[in-house]
């Protein structure tokens, strides 16, 4: 009895530990997943000259919204929330020295560019003594920019909402997580997205340019086109999903063959036209 005491004493002394250990794994997993106590909003604005056929590139941060409309004025006008996250007053002044954007121009060329706590090699310059704890702190940047109609645009994005309305250009976009809406009627669109979602509104019946080529590898296309539309339809589906085509004249080029390609001219043809998805559906439709 002695013995099956002292065992017994033993083993529970043994999950007295092992629960002791759990629990405190337990609350420092809590505070590492626990959000920032305190946030701080600050608004930017900044007006830049750029002539029409000029470039404008931007760099987004790992999370950020960018909704960029064209207009009459040969100017860009950039109006950003800075949304940060700390413990502690002090903290939030640290990453408000780093976390931010700055304006780069020469001829012809304006660059909105992301810093922050996301880039090594620019904290390895400015920031060697940066503490460890805060570099992985959420923080976003939220862009409203106007730019001249004929512009070229290359954005490069991480995780957020995109918006392009009234320009006419050379459009490159990527981002790694994004559901974007494009309303667009001529030049020439590159846009490549990792997942999420695509809408692309033309409100023309005919495209000005060469065309667009929309990729996504884990997502949807949307495609909205309006009645009397003309030009070329490449579509492809890579693995899981389908083409949905309700577009009258695209819709009966597609019948009978693979749902998930499409090769077709809506009335005269022009602007080539491809988007390509891994897995998910491409949807074709009537503008109402």
């Amino acid at each position: 009895m002695k013995s099956l005491s002292v065992r017994s004493f033993t083993l529970f002394a043994a999950f007295l530990l092992f629960a002791t250990a759990v629990v405190a794994q337990q609350k420092k997993a809590s505070e590492l997943n626990r959000p920032p106590q305190l946030i701080r909003t600050t608004t930017r604005h900044d007006l830049r000259r750029l002539a029409y056929g000029g470039t404008l590139t931007i760099i987004g941060p790992p999370d950020s919204s960018i909704t960029i409309e064209g207009w009459q004025r040969s100017e860009v006008e950039v109006s950003a929330e800075i949304q940060l996250r700390a413990d502690t007053e002090k903290d939030l002044d640290l990453l408000a020295a780093v976390n931010t954007f700055v304006v780069d121009e020469d001829a012809n060329h304006l660059r909105v560019m992301s810093t922050g706590t996301h880039d090594k090699v620019f904290m390895r310059s400015v920031a060697k003594k940066f503490p460890k704890t805060l570099l992985g702190l959420p923080w976003r940047i939220d862009f409203r920019i106007r730019v001249p109609f004929a512009i070229d645009l290359d954005i490069n994005a991480g995780r957020g909402p995109i918006s392009i309305s009234g320009v006419e250009g050379n459009v490159q976009l990527s981002a790694s997580e994004s559901v974007t809406n494009l309303k667009l009627t001529g030049g020439t669109l590159s846009a490549t997205i990792a997942t999420g979602a695509l809408k692309l509104e033309i409100p023309a019946r005919s495209w000005r340019g060469v065309g667009a080529t929309v990729q996504i590898a884990a997502g949807d296309i949307t495609v909205e086109i309006p009645a009397g539309f003309s030009g070329d339809f490449d579509a492809q589906v890579l693995r899981a999903g389908k083409i949905d085509s309700t577009y009258e004249e695209l819709a009966s080029a597609s019948r009978g063959v693979d749902p998930r390609t499409l090769s077709a001219r809506a009335g005269a043809g022009g602007a080539a036209f491809k988007f390509t998805v891994g897995d998910g559906v491409i949807a074709i439709r009537k503008q109402h």
